[in-house]
């Protein structure tokens, strides 16, 4: 039960990761498209749609794997 919780924190923690990633490239994006540089906001647009991919995937699997935890009565 505690590595399952533990396996838990840590897939939560690792989309947290992603997501702050995720929002880091995003904001990286907008400025590079703001200065009229495309190319490097398109690149960096395509790294937080991953970073952004891999934080829901992670959300995902913890998400599941807490529903298999039993509750304390």
């Amino acid at each position: 039960m505690h590595e399952l919780r533990h396996g838990m924190y840590n897939l939560h923690q690792q989309a947290a990761k992603y997501h702050d990633l995720a929002a880091r490239a995003h904001r990286t994006a907008a400025e590079h498209n703001e200065k009229g540089d495309n190319e490097n906001g398109d690149w960096h647009m395509e790294r937080a749609l991953e970073h952004s991919q891999r934080a829901y995937k992670l959300a995902r699997e913890a998400h599941s794997k807490s529903g298999r935890m039993e509750t304390f009565s």
